[in-house]
């Protein structure tokens, strides 16, 4: 019709789902970013794998120092921002949690089998079937493992103490502790062996720190040793030596109670007020009677034991300690048999402990209590002595490690070859698993076989060898006769390709079952993200904090 106006097209209107100011980032360029994030954190702690690694000195924001090589804890000081690489921090913390050991490596592996698959992703590769095949693989090696690992029969004592010394060995080699590892190694492996071999509660070793000395000073004390605690006048009229003292762990406060602050006591006579303070009195010296006549010679509490308590004991020839921590309590408790009491009404000889020997000695700069040839002892001290304060911070960790290697290896006394020497193994079956699988997995499983050769190239890079010489050296002789070479690696002090399990560089499979499925379970992950929404307010934490302008209630400044 001629009067007709023409319509309008419709207008889409604009649909906001997230709000404004949020970064979203998705598609292969965000998967590529992420593993150029997850390369990038490896790169930082590549150096120090190995016996022949560097350190790394960190400085956080506190200003605080540390000088370490193990992996988590690097990983946990870098403070990493990127979400994906943050992945590659859990994945240290859980191997140390878990095994206590290989930290750096699952680090490694996770960030070289990324580095492998890439270029499939960049070819338009879709993220699932890498995923699929990376699975596979490590499916492959982890039985491969489990058929190529040793067992030692525990019956023969002799020879699965030293399996568990070989063992505390292989971990301490890569750490600073490794020049002195034979002195180490024992005291490791003793510790571990006084424990409750069924709970192994690794809680029950306590690790003391005391500046000065040499590391040599160390010492292993065969039942529980704390610092002394804060004392008062009188302490030194107690007598600091016992032979079987009867031992009791309280936590209740032995001193006379300030009033509270603003209380107020109405009373009409003296001798009211007197009534009151007899009482205080009376209660406190009630519970010094009653621990008296139990027969304690030794007395332990989490509260704080008074200035009169104190010379109480003393004048009966008795020790006392308040303020004693509650780790250190428990492991009195565990050590001596004795219970942490609440009261002391009621205290009987039964609820008692005993040691043979309990003293008070000087250790280095410090005083210390011993308790030694407990009777159900489940639990001993380690005293470190060492030059710096960050020096013996690294040598606790150590510790620590070859601790949790030996506590799996007595729990499963399977081991294989360390040395790159597993790696090898597991990449020569892995192309030769390969050539059976068809299609777009095989690319993928022959990937996760390269990736697995970084171990022993980084071992080599970093002890300064021929990286390419080695890698080939070690590749032809795996393929030449597997049965025969199958735990041939890099022989760090021989500078060679040796044989790892003649070398009694062993550890235990788990180690290495818990690095692989964790490193690929993170590669997996990291393959799986497609999109990173990052909320404008998380990258602005003072935000939130801020008043929105215009809602005070003052009056707008004239400008």
């Amino acid at each position: 019709m001629a009067g007709r106006r023409p319509q309008m097209p419709m207008m889409q209107p604009q649909v906001i789902v997230l709000k404004e100011g949020t970064d979203t980032s998705q598609g292969v360029p965000q998967l590529l970013s992420n593993i150029a994030a997850c390369i990038a954190v490896c790169d930082t702690i590549r150096t120090t794998l190995g016996p022949r690694g560097m350190d790394k000195l960190i400085v956080d924001s506190q200003k605080r120092v540390t000088i370490s090589n193990d992996g988590a804890t690097i990983m946990k000081l870098l403070d990493v921002v990127q979400p994906a690489a943050r992945t590659l921090v859990d994945i240290a913390r859980a191997q140390d949690a878990e095994v206590g050991d290989g930290t750096t490596s699952v680090v490694l592996l996770a960030g070289e089998l990324l580095k492998e698959v890439r270029e499939y992703i960049e070819e338009g590769v879709g993220a699932q079937v890498v995923i699929k095949g990376i699975r596979t693989a490590a499916d492959l090696a982890v039985s491969r493992i489990r058929e190529l690992a040793v067992s030692v029969d525990r019956s023969d004592a002799a020879n699965f103490r030293a399996l568990l010394e070989k063992c505390a060995a292989t971990s301490m080699n890569s750490k600073l502790i490794g020049s002195q590892k034979e002195f180490f190694t024992k005291m490791v492996v003793d510790a571990v062996m006084r424990l409750d071999q069924e709970e192994l509660n690794e809680d029950m070793i306590g690790i003391k720190k005391i500046p000065g000395g040499a590391m040599q000073d160390s010492l292993l004390v065969d039942g529980v040793a704390f610092k002394k605690s804060f004392s008062y006048a009188g302490f030194e009229q107690q007598p600091k030596a016992f032979d079987a003292p009867k031992i009791v762990c309280l936590n209740v406060e032995l001193e006379l109670k300030a009033e509270k602050d603003n209380a107020e006591v109405r009373v009409d006579k003296v001798s009211e007020y007197q009534a009151v303070v007899d009482a205080e009195w009376k209660i406190i010296f009630d519970k010094l009677d009653s621990i008296i006549a139990a027969g304690a010679n030794v007395v332990l509490s989490r509260l704080p034991i008074g200035d009169l308590a104190t010379q109480y004991f003393a004048d009966r020839d008795i020790f006392c300690a308040g303020r004693v921590s509650k780790d250190d309590l428990d492991r009195v408790c565990e050590a001596t048999g004795c219970r942490v009491q609440s009261t002391t009404a009621g205290l009987a000889a039964a609820h008692l402990g005993t040691c043979e020997r309990f003293e008070e000695r000087q250790v280095g700069g410090q005083r210390f209590n011993i308790f030694r040839g407990c009777p159900q002892a489940k639990t001993c001290t380690i005293i470190l002595r060492g030059g710096a304060e960050q020096f013996i911070d690294e040598v606790e960790r150590s510790l620590h490690d070859s601790i949790m290697v030996v506590r799996r290896a007595v729990k499963n006394q399977a081991i294989v070859a360390g040395g790159g020497a597993i790696e090898m193994e597991l990449s020569r079956h892995l192309r030769e698993a390969a050539r059976q699988i068809e299609g777009k997995q095989q690319l993928i499983v022959s990937a996760v076989a390269r990736a697995l050769e970084v171990i022993p190239r980084q071992l080599c890079e970093n002890a300064g060898f021929d990286t390419t010489d080695f890698i080939t050296q070690l590749r032809a002789r795996h393929a030449q006769d597997p049965e025969r070479f199958r735990w041939h690696g890099v022989g760090i002090d021989e500078e060679a390709v040796a044989d790892m399990y003649a070398n009694f560089v062993w550890e235990p499979a788990l180690v290495k079952i818990n690095a692989i499925t964790s490193a690929a379970e993170a590669a997996c992950l990291i393959l799986s993200v497609d999109e990173t929404v990052t909320s404008q307010r998380s990258q602005d934490p003072m935000a939130s904090s801020r008043p929105a302008p215009g809602h005070g209630r003052g009056m707008p400044m004239m400008g």
